[in-house]
């Protein structure tokens, strides 16, 4: 048994596919096979069943999947290991950033860190928190950007920065008079929100929630972009929220719609989460300086409360 023939092993069951997980691994699909097949003959049990189309795992292949997928991983942070104490900050670095972050945050940060830390390879995905949190406790990411806290007992968070809600109030709105607004002028039938899945949408329910006895399941438009909530709450179809860093590039022309909320504002926190037994801490570390120092000098706002994505009040 060698840590390549698991390595195959894995790349199989994710793709479901001989010749994908080939493609996955660089090598040829004969080779991939023969491997698989002399694990196989070796442990005397079959891990794919062939004859189902995709391919599926055995019971006893789930079992073997489970476990060869820790035994990689742990096998891959030797290297990590050596890097830390040598002090080396490089390789490959596998970065999810949930949606309402990923467009405002990777242009302030991305070109400063490249520039400092060249010899680190990033591998970029725009995720949900589902899909994030998924993907760092399967070992397919090293660590992500979110909302936060999220308390799941496998991952660590640490903190980047509080980004305070800005109300956005169309023209002939109930509130376009005010020149400051309170959580409790907040209405959930009066507020455009992102679709379900992004926990950008779940923080402004909960919001609401926190001066309502009440929230009906059902909500007068939901949309998938933040842009798009603007464009729909200029038609008059209600106000909406942004995250702070999403008004600087559209401040001026934003700016007499631009409502901010009286102190301590409502935020959310915003964390580089990873799982607890990663290694790469050196890349880690190295990307928390950078997107810190940054942020500090764009956000200015230091009274605020903290509402959690996942907060039940």
């Amino acid at each position: 048994m060698t840590i390549t023939q698991l390595k195959y092993t894995l790349a199989i069951a994710e793709h479901k596919n001989f010749t994908k997980a080939a493609e996955k691994c660089f090598v040829t699909q004969p080779t991939l096979s023969t491997q698989i097949q002399k694990l196989e003959d070796e442990l005397d049990v079959i891990i794919f069943d062939r004859g189902k189309k995709p391919i599926e795992l055995t019971d006893v292949g789930r079992k073997i999947v489970f476990q060869a997928r820790n035994i990689v991983n742990e096998a891959e942070r030797i290297q990590d290991i050596v890097d830390q104490q040598k002090g080396f900050i490089g390789g490959e670095f596998r970065l999810g950033i949930i949606p309402t972050v990923m467009p405002t945050l990777l242009p302030m940060f991305l070109k400063s860190f490249i520039k400092k830390y060249p010899k680190v390879k990033l591998k970029i995905e725009e995720l949900t928190t589902e899909e994030i949190l998924t993907r760092i406790n399967e070992g397919h990411l090293d660590a992500a950007i979110a909302a936060t806290p999220l308390e799941n007992e496998t991952i660590k968070e640490r903190v980047l920065y509080y980004e305070p809600f800005v109300a956005y109030i169309p023209e002939n709105h109930r509130l376009k008079d005010k020149k400051a607004i309170e959580i409790s002028d907040l209405e959930i039938e009066d507020m455009l929100l992102l679709e379900d899945g992004h926990c950008f949408r779940d923080g402004v329910i909960n919001l609401c929630k926190t001066f309502k006895d009440q929230v009906e399941d059902s909500f007068q438009l939901e949309s998938g972009s933040i842009e798009t909530l603007i464009k729909l709450s200029n038609e008059g179809l209600g106000m909406t929220l942004l995250p702070y860093l999403h008004t600087l590039d559209f401040r001026e022309r934003l700016s007499p719609n631009l409502r901010h909320f009286t102190e301590p504002s409502p935020a959310r926190e915003v964390s580089i989460i990873y799982h607890k037994s990663e290694l790469k801490m050196q890349i880690i570390d190295a990307m928390h300086n950078v997107i810190s120092g940054i942020i500090r000098g764009a956000i200015a706002f230091q009274n605020v409360e903290i509402i959690s994505p996942l907060s039940k009040s």
